[in-house]
């Protein structure tokens, strides 16, 4: 692993996080979109963030960004941004989130496996 700028990256980072935005913004009536869409996309996205700074292996970053994403599910299980004081709306509070789900660790899983796949077929 070391540093080094990837423009392709950056600008797969800042699409992804479009979508994202335009998911928990415009398509938060599509129940479907927002519940499993953006957890799908959302592990995509720091695995084009983290490969926009730094060349590393595909599966052990994939690997990490997925304990990291069920970590911070089972932090909601637990509640802990209201136990650090956020405030329901505040930054940290949605980057914690407080509402733990299975489903959610399912579409964690799925968007490393296209990570995976995506790897596998184009050498990203």
């Amino acid at each position: 692993m070391h540093f080094q700028f990837s423009l392709k990256y950056l600008l797969l980072t800042i699409l992804l996080l479009i979508v994202e935005v335009l998911i928990g913004s415009v398509g938060k009536d599509i129940y479907w979109l927002r519940a499993f869409g953006g957890d799908v996309l959302v592990v995509i996205l720091l695995y084009t963030f983290v490969r926009t700074f730094l060349k590393v292996r595909c599966m052990p970053l994939v690997l990490g960004i997925f304990v990291f994403a069920v970590l911070i599910e089972f932090a909601q299980y637990f509640k802990l941004a209201t136990h650090l004081g956020y405030k329901s709306g505040s930054v940290m509070y949605i980057v914690l989130g407080n509402s733990f789900s299975w489903g959610d660790i399912a579409c964690y899983a799925v968007g490393c496996t296209v990570i995976l796949l995506l790897n596998a077929t184009n050498k990203t």
